[in-house]
């Protein structure tokens, strides 16, 4: 019996996410927040994820954030990053990084997860999950699914529901590229592989009813591969999280990067302008602190502390729950953002430059000066984006914002009050109804 003859007036959605608390990161939250909010819109949430999924990053204090109404049900998950992990020599392997291939046995890991396993080492979740949503749907009667990638296989699972069901009403809602995301480029792709990819994400794209992205870029990126519409979804700031928050003028001159620094973020431009102007400026020197909060790549943490100035002006701190990480925004002087050297920069706006702007703080961003996260300071007056070519353009911003500091400028006021997440949430629920 198809799903339209068995639905009722309620409305219900399910969320078919890899990613969920205890889970940590912007595509965990991206989610939970839309999730969190759906009940005040009138919409029942239902959340499937993997029972036991592979994951770097932890964060027990977004688990407060699912709501009672949520329905989330976990199902087993058979990664094979065991077998990743001893063709290594016992490198770690998750996600969105490949080992470095440094050995044979590295590089045919490499291989093996870029050309045998498409999309993703998560594909093998597909065929269950399937089997048991296709019962699952019939007997809560939801007429709606959103997908969400990467893992881009999770589209595998919405594709095979809808070919099922063709009254099931599919969103596919896009965080990163799929068959031209800068990722593949590191996991020695074969022609053959590659043609896959796009076939699978041609496959998508075509058949769900709607298509959501984060970023401007992006949706005329993927109306481009699937030649239809794309609606633009962003990412936002939860101002429950904000509730309490309080600025607080730190001793010293700190500028604090938030998230990860993985092997394609460059912060070294920025870097290196923070040099020159210690070498200029004593006073700057003595009282300027650069913060790395979250994940840092070893070549990064390397050439900071072999430096004999930067070393002893930087800091590393671990990841932190997301609560601590908004206490951070209130003792900071500036909050950068670096997106140089990611591949198609001038399309990404993450999740945490919401968050920023929010704070009120100023924002020092290093990378592409026409992109998306540039258009989205600028219409909010909150900072600039200065390409990390131009170094004598970054230590003049650098300069201009510690001397607002000394004089004790007072916070921006940001103008982005359709970027909340309960907003976002609004615009979704338009997209389902």
């Amino acid at each position: 019996m198809p799903l339209e003859e068995e639905a009722s007036e309620g409305k219900k959605v399910l969320v078919i996410t890899y990613y969920w608390p205890p889970s940590g990161g912007s595509g965990v939250q991206r989610w939970l927040k839309f999730v969190k909010y759906l009940p005040q819109f009138g919409w029942q949430p239902y959340v499937f994820t993997p029972e036991n999924p592979s994951f770097d990053l932890k964060d027990e204090s977004l688990i407060r954030d699912v709501p009672p109404e949520a329905e989330v049900l976990q199902f087993p998950i058979w990664e094979p990053y065991a077998l990743f992990n001893k063709l290594s020599g016992g490198g770690q392997a998750s996600a969105n990084s490949a080992p470095k291939a440094d050995t044979f046995f590295k590089r045919l890991s490499i291989w093996i997860r870029g050309n045998l396993f498409i999309p993703d080492p998560r594909v093998f979740w597909v065929r269950p999950s399937v089997n048991f949503l296709d019962d699952f749907l019939r007997e809560k009667r939801i007429r709606h699914i959103i997908t969400t990638g990467p893992p881009h296989s999770v589209h595998l699972i919405g594709l095979r529901l809808k070919k099922r069901n063709p009254s099931l009403k599919w969103i596919a809602d896009f965080r990163d590229p799929w068959s031209e995301w800068g990722f593949l480029d590191t996991l020695k792709l074969t022609g053959l592989a590659r043609r896959w990819h796009k076939q699978l994400e041609k496959s998508v794209l075509q058949r769900a009813d709607k298509v959501t992205t984060i970023t401007p870029f992006y949706v005329r990126h993927f109306q481009r591969l699937g030649e239809r519409k794309v609606n633009l979804l962003t990412n936002g700031f939860d101002e429950e999280d904000f509730k309490g928050f309080s600025l607080e003028r730190p001793d010293k001159f700190v500028i604090r990067h938030m998230g990860i620094v993985n092997e394609k973020c460059n912060p070294v431009p920025f870097m290196e302008a923070v040099l020159s102007l210690c070498q200029k400026n004593q006073d700057f020197g003595n009282l300027v602190h650069i913060d790395f909060v979250g994940q840092v790549n070893a070549h990064f943490t390397k050439y900071v502390n072999t430096h004999p100035v930067l070393s002893i002006i930087t800091h590393f701190t671990p990841t932190v729950p997301h609560r601590e990480v908004v206490k951070l925004y209130g003792s900071s002087a500036v909050l950068l953002l670096v997106l140089t050297g990611y591949k198609d920069a001038e399309g990404y706006m993450p999740g945490k430059l919401f968050e920023y702007i929010a704070t009120g703080l100023p924002i020092l961003g290093v990378g592409p000066e026409q992109g998306d996260a540039a258009a989205l300071m600028s219409a909010a007056g909150v900072g600039v984006m200065i390409d990390g070519a131009s170094q004598e353009k970054i230590e003049s911003q650098i300069a201009k914002l510690f001397e607002q500091w000394k004089s004790g400028s007072s916070p921006l006021t940001a103008n982005i009050p359709d970027y909340s997440r309960k907003a976002m949430t609004k615009e979704l629920v338009s997209l389902l109804s």
